[in-house]
C-alpha cells in the first residue's frame, strides 16, 4: 500500500484525534524505567510493556512504508499517513525506493520527530532497506554480489564492507538492513544464488559472521535471512519446497545461520518463503521455538518476508484463501515464535487486538513478540538516538565517498577467481592491442539484483576499465546482443579481434534492479528469475567459438551470478577468468587482475559442474555419493562419442571444485603438523603448515583445512570445511599458518538425533582447494 484512500484518511484523523485526547489521560513518564539508559535492557522493556495499550502493541508488530506520507513522485507530505502508519504500523517502515537521498532522510526524520513529540510512548522505528551489497539507496556505494565476496575468502573484508554500509545507511536514519544471507547455494538453477556466499556452511557462516559483527558495530541492526535451509529448492524454483530431514537440516543448513545469529548477535531474523520437509518455515514451531529458542536461546524478534505470511493460505493451502484467512494466519505465525509481519500481504497481525479480546490468542503471547521487538531497540540505542541521520547538506561525507569506493574496488579485485591460464597468457602487456568483446563488456553495469532503480547505468565496465589501464590500442566489439541469438555482429567482433593482439571476451548472464526485477523484462538470473539450463543464452558461446577460431590468443571472462557451464572453453580459450556480479569499480578491477597490477587470489565458493544434469554437485556430500575415480564418458567436439557408466557421457565430478582458483604465483606446502594427536571432546586442536611462494611475484593463498570422520555411528559428509586463512606470502619466502580447530564442532547428529562428539580417528587435510590437499594428520578422540 502506498497511498491512504479518503475513507480511511477520514477514519485515521478521528481515530488519532481520539488517542491524543486519552493520552493525556495516562501517568506521567518522567520517572519511567524505560526511559533511563543506565537501568538493565530486561527492566526498561518490561517497564515499557506493562505501559503499552493492545493497540499499542500490536502496531510493533506490523511493518509500515515510508509511502504511506512520502509521495514516491513529488515529495509531497501527508501528515495524516504518517499519524494512520505510526498508530497502526509503527514499529518498522521500509524506505528502499528510488528517490533523492534526501527524500528519504527528510521523511524518516519527520516520522521519528512525530513518534517522539506526538506520541505517549514514544517508541522510536526501526527503518528498514536492503543492503547484501551495499546500501539500496540513491547513489550509494554498490559492492560486489554476495557470491563473488566469498570468493574473497576474506572475512575481515566482509567486516569492513559492513561497516561501511552502515555509515551510510545511518547517514539517511536508515537503522536496519535486510542482510546477510545465511542461505546455502545447492541448487544451482535457483536464481538467487547470487545473494548467497556460497554452497558450504562453514565459509558462509563465517561471511555472514562478519558481515553482522561489522553492520552491528556501525550501529545498524542486521536481520539475517532467510531463515531457514531457503537456498536449495524443488526443481530450483524460487520459494518451491525444499526436501529434506532433521539430520540434513542440523548437519547442513542450520551451522550459518547459528555462526550468524549467535555467535554474531544478530538483532533480527527473516524467515522464508519455502516450506521445509512439508512445514513452512514462516510459522515452523520446530524451527522457530524448540532449535531458535529453546536450544539456541535466542532473544531478538523473528518477521517475516514480504507477503510471505499470505502463502499460509494461498500457496500452501493451510487456511481459506479467498477472502484471506487472518485469523488462521495468525494462529500459524504467533504461536510458532514469528513475531513482525512484514508489509507486502493482507497485513493479518493488524487484527490482533480482536482475536485477543475474542479470546483467540493470548496476551501473553503477544508480549513475548512484542518484548522481543523492544529489546532489539533497546539494545540498538534507538531510545537514546532515535534520528541518527546527517544534515542534507552532509550525507556526502558519509555515502559513496572515495574510501568507500576504494574497498568496493579492493573486494571486487580478491574476488576474481582465475580459472585457467594456457601458456600464462596472462597477465597482459599494458603495450598490448586489445579487442574487447561481448555484450557484458560495455553498455551497461552487469550488477546484480537487489540494487537501486538506474544502477546499471553507472559504474565502471570492463572496456572502462581495461582503456584506462592500457597503454596501447583497445578497441571494442559487442558482437551480439546477451538475449538474442543473433549473430549479426560476429564479423566486426572477428575483425576486431583479428587486428589485436589478444581478445578479451566477456560473456555470462545477468540480472535487474530493484523495479526492473519485477516487471516482466529478460533477466538469467535474481530473484524468481529461475534456469534449467547453466549454459550461455543466445549467441554468447557461439560469440566466444568464432572469436577463438581467429587464433588470436583468447581471454573470455565470465560476468556471471552462478556458475556457467561451457566446458569446451576451459580447454580452447587462453584463459578464463570468473569475476561474479562486480561491484561499481568492477572493471577497474577486471583490468588489474588481467593486467597483472593485482594478483588474482579469489577461490570458488561454489562448484561448477559440467552440465545441469549432474547437480547438485557440491562437495560435501555424504559417504556413499559420487566416486573418487567414475567411469565417465564424453562426448568430444569432434563428435566422437566415448561411453561411460557414471555418467554415460557426462561426468558426475566439478569441473571446477569448491575453494579452487588460480594465481600468478605457486605456493609449496610443507610441515602439516596438528599440536596433539589425542584429544578429547572439549580440546582445540591447532594445525600447522608452512608456505612458501616459489615464484617471484608476490601473491596471497587461501589456506584450507577439511576435516574427515573416518567412522560415524551416521552418514556424515565425506568431507567439511573447518578452518581457513587467507596469507600475503612474498616471492620467494615462506609463511607459517595456523588453523585451530575446536573438537566439540566435528560431532553429529547420531541416530536418536542427539548431538555427540563420537570417539575416533578424524584426518585433518590442508590444502589449496577440496581436492588438492597437500597434507595431512590424524588426531584420534579418546
Amino acid at each position: 500500500m502506498k497511498f491512504l484512500s479518503s475513507a480511511l484518511l477520514l477514519a485515521a484523523v478521528a481515530g488519532v484525534s481520539a488517542t491524543d485526547s486519552l493520552d493525556k489521560e495516562r501517568p506521567s513518564l518522567k520517572k519511567a524505567t524505560y526511559k533511563n539508559a543506565k537501568a538493565p535492557v530486561d527492566e526498561r522493556v518490561a517497564d515499557l510493556l506493562s505501559r503499552m495499550t493492545l493497540e499499542e502493541k500490536t502496531s510493533q508488530l506490523v511493518q509500515g512504508d515510508v509511502r504511506n506520507w512520502m509521495n514516491e513522485t513529488d515529495n509531497s507530505f501527508n501528515q495524516t499517513g504518517l499519524e494512520w502508519s505510526t498508530r497502526f504500523r509503527g514499529g518498522s517502515f521500509y524506505v528502499g525506493i528510488a528517490v533523492p537521498q534526501t527524500w528519504i532522510s527528510e521523511a524518516t526524520r519527520k516520522a521519528q520527530e512525530y513518534i517522539q513529540k506526538h506520541t505517549y510512548l514514544g517508541i522510536p522505528a526501526l527503518v528498514q532497506t536492503e543492503a547484501i551489497h551495499g546500501f539500496l539507496a540513491v547513489n550509494a556505494t554498490i559492492f560486489n554480489s554476495p557470491i563473488a565476496q566469498a570468493c574473497s575468502w576474506n572475512p575481515s573484508l566482509i567486516e569492513e564492507m559492513a561497516r561501511a554500509i552502515a555509515k551510510e545507511s545511518l547517514a539517511l536514519g536508515v537503522n536496519q538492513v535486510f542482510a546477510p544471507l545465511a542461505d546455502l547455494s545447492r541448487e544451482l538453477r535457483f536464481g538467487r544464488v547470487e545473494e548467497t556466499y556460497g554452497e558450504d556452511g562453514f565459509l558462509v557462516g563465517e561471511m555472514a559472521h562478519a558481515y553482522v559483527v561489522g553492520v552491528q558495530d556501525g550501529g545498524v541492526s542486521a536481520m539475517v535471512k532467510h531463515f531457514a535451509a531457503f537456498g536449495s529448492p524443488e526443481q530450483g524454483l524460487n520459494v518451491g519446497p525444499v526436501h529434506g530431514g532433521e539430520r540434513e537440516l542440523r548437519t547442513t543448513f542450520l551451522p550459518s545461520y547459528k555462526r550468524a545469529i549467535i555467535d554474531g548477535g544478530a538483532f533480527s531474523i527473516m524467515t522464508a518463503y519455502h516450506s521445509y520437509d512439508g512445514v513452512p518455515a514462516v510459522a515452523d514451531p520446530h524451527l522457530l521455538t524448540d532449535i531458535l529458542r529453546d536450544e539456541w536461546n535466542y532473544k531478538y524478534f523473528t518477521m517475516t518476508d514480504a507477503g510471505a505470511s499470505d502463502r499460509l493460505c494461498q500457496a500452501f493451502k493451510l487456511c481459506r484463501a479467498d477472502p484471506i484467512d487472518k485469523e488462521a494466519i495468525v494462529n500459524f505465525i504467533l504461536p510458532a515464535g514469528g513475531d513482525v509481519e512484514m508489509g507486502g500481504g493482507s497485513y493479518s497481525f493488524e487484527k490482533i487486538p480482536d482475536f485477543v479480546k475474542s479470546g483467540l490468542i493470548s496476551i501473553e503471547m503477544v508480549d513475548t513478540a512484542v518484548a522481543r521487538v523492544l529489546k532489539a531497540k533497546f539494545e540498538l540505542g534507538l531510545f537514546e538516538n532515535p534520528f541518527p541521520g546527517l544534515a542534507a547538506d552532509k550525507t556526502h561525507t558519509a555515502i559513496h565517498t572515495a574510501p568507500h569506493v576504494a574497498l568496493a574496488q579492493k573486494l571486487d579485485e580478491e574476488s576474481i577467481v582465475l580459472l585457467e591460464n594456457h601458456n600464462n597468457v596472462l597477465p597482459l602487456s599494458k603495450t598490448a592491442s586489445i579487442a574487447v568483446i561481448g555484450p557484458m563488456a560495455h553498455g551497461f553495469m552487469n550488477y546484480g539484483d537487489y540494487v537501486v532503480f538506474n544502477s546499471s547505468k553507472r559504474g565502471v565496465t570492463p572496456l572502462d576499465g581495461l582503456k584506462a589501464a592500457s597503454k596501447g590500442k583497445v578497441t571494442y566489439a559487442q558482437g551480439c546482443e546477451r538475449w538474442s541469438t543473433s549473430e549479426s555482429g560476429f564479423p566486426a567482433a572477428v575483425a576486431a579481434a583479428e587486428a589485436a593482439d589478444v581478445a578479451v571476451v566477456v560473456v555470462g548472464t545477468w540480472s535487474r534492479d530493484q523495479n526492473e526485477l519485477w516487471q516482466g523484462l529478460n533477466a538469467t538470473t535474481g530473484e524468481h528469475v529461475d534456469v534449467d539450463s547453466l549454459n550461455l543464452v543466445g549467441a554468447q558461446e557461439a560469440l566466444v567459438r568464432a572469436v577463438v577460431a581467429t587464433g588470436k590468443p583468447t581471454v573470455v571472462v565470465f560476468s556471471s551470478g552462478k556458475p556457467v557451464t561451457a566446458p569446451w572453453i576451459s580447454e580452447e580459450a587462453a584463459a578464463l577468468v570468473q569475476q561474479f556480479y562486480p561491484s561499481e569499480q568492477g572493471g577497474a578491477a577486471l583490468a588489474n587482475v588481467l593486467f597483472g597490477d593485482v594478483n588474482p587470489s579469489g577461490k570458488l565458493s561454489v562448484s561448477f559442474p559440467y552440465s545441469v544434469g549432474s547437480l547438485p554437485i557440491y562437495y560435501d556430500f555424504l559417504n556413499s555419493g559420487r566416486d573418487a575415480t567414475p567411469d565417465v564418458g564424453t562426448a568430444y567436439e569432434n563428435g566422437t562419442l566415448a561411453f561411460g557408466h557414471q555418467y554415460v557421457l557426462g561426468d558426475p565430478r566439478p569441473l571446477y571444485e569448491f575453494g579452487y582458483g588460480l594465481s600468478y604465483s605457486s605456493f609449496a606446502y610443507s610441515g602439516v603438523s596438528v599440536d596433539k594427536k589425542n584429544v578429547t571432546a572439549s580440546d582445540t586442536v591447532t594445525v600447522s603448515v608452512t608456505v612458501k611462494n616459489t615464484t617471484k611475484r608476490d601473491g596471497s593463498e587461501v589456506v584450507q583445512l577439511y576435516v574427515k570422520d573416518l567412522v560415524a555411528s551416521v552418514v556424515v559428509p565425506n568431507i567439511q570445511l573447518r578452518g581457513f586463512a587467507k596469507v600475503a606470502v612474498k616471492a620467494g619466502q615462506s609463511k607459517k599458518v595456523q588453523i585451530k580447530v575446536n573438537m566439540q564442532n566435528l560431532g553429529v547428529w547420531n541416530a536418536r538425533m542427539k548431538y555427540v562428539v563420537e570417539a575416533g580417528d578424524f584426518l585433518f587435510l590442508v590444502g589449496a582447494s577440496s581436492s588438492d590437499f597437500k597434507g595431512n594428520a590424524t588426531v584420534t578422540l579418546k
